[in-house]
């Protein structure tokens, strides 16, 4: 008798962690579908009073030049406001790009050391070092890059602009850094023994190991790694608001300054009067940036998932 009542005591336990644990998904998702339609739902008022073609650019009367000119900018605060989004993501793709590339270049080497080469004790030291920087605000970050790195980097390139698309890259690399390490080095040390010890007893050299065998093995997962990097980096704030310049051109040139999707709501949400114009605007920046990071994280965890039903089989 007491060994049923225990018994049942443990089935219950079990159904009520169960139901606790289906809740918290449920809960999840819910919420990310509440933001999602809040914010659609507002970014679709700017479409009462502007047209699709006015995200892209307007024709202006430009006084210098006397005569109507097509410009692509964001301009909030002007007699004709424009809210062309081109400046704004071509400012995001522009530091998102460089610090994705300069953080999977450091990250994948870091975690090809961690996983191959380092020794157990080394190992256990230097990663939850490493992991530490996801800890740093990103404020902290921003005003390194504003005070020194911004400084550095003008000295050494003699730049025009002193906060620029390339400081802000340097900066974001830093935060997205730990992404990168923890995740390759988790798909690294996935990859079978097995395929290490096939691959030395052929007579490959340790580092032949490592090119020709662990690294094809666990692209998938550093791929995922690189995709949720450059979703990370697409979505930070205050680094980029504070190193940047905030400097709302179409440019390609990355020591120009620039200004993000991130920075631009930062910089303008808290003093725009609600339910205008302006404020539409905005919630439709952070509808399409929203929109780039939701398929930048799904695209990741596809990759993921292949990546695991392949080490399965």
């Amino acid at each position: 008798m007491k060994h049923q009542l225990t018994q049942k005591s443990d089935n219950f336990s079990e159904w009520f962690i169960q139901k606790i644990l289906l809740l918290a998904g449920i809960s999840s998702i819910l919420i990310i579908a509440l933001i999602f339609v809040f914010l659609f739902k507002e970014a679709v008022q700017f479409f009462r009073t502007a047209s699709p073609m006015d995200l892209i650019g307007k024709w202006v009367y430009d006084s210098w030049e006397e005569k109507s000119v097509y410009k692509m900018m964001w301009q909030s605060v002007s007699e004709v406001p424009k809210y062309s989004l081109i400046p704004l993501i071509c400012g995001s793709f522009l530091v998102a790009l460089p610090a994705t590339l300069i953080s999977a270049v450091l990250g994948i080497g870091c975690a090809v050391y961690l996983s191959e080469i380092s020794s157990h004790r080394m190992r256990e030291t230097l990663k939850p070092t490493l992991e530490l920087l996801a800890g740093i605000p990103s404020v902290v970050i921003g005003f390194v890059a504003l005070a020194f790195i911004a400084t550095f980097a003008q000295d050494l390139f003699h730049t025009k602009f002193r906060l620029n698309a390339f400081v802000g890259a340097l900066g974001v690399s830093l935060a997205v850094l730990p992404i990168m390490i923890t995740i390759s080095e988790d798909a690294m040390r996935a990859v079978p023994k097995e395929l290490r010890d096939a691959s030395y007893a052929l007579g490959a050299s340790k580092w032949q190991t490592i090119f020709g065998t662990v690294l094809p093995a666990a692209v998938s997962g550093i791929s995922a790694a690189v995709i949720l990097g450059f979703g990370r980096a697409l979505g930070e704030t205050m680094i980029v608001l504070m190193a940047t310049g905030n400097a709302a051109l179409v440019t390609g040139n990355i020591f120009s300054s620039v200004r993000t999707m991130t920075a631009n709501i930062a910089a303008e949400l808290g003093s725009v009067a609600q339910g205008s114009e302006h404020y539409y605007a905005l919630f439709l920046v952070g509808a399409v940036l929203f929109t780039f990071t939701f398929v930048l994280n799904m695209g990741s965890e596809i990759v993921l998932s292949k990546m695991r039903q392949k080490l399965r089989m």
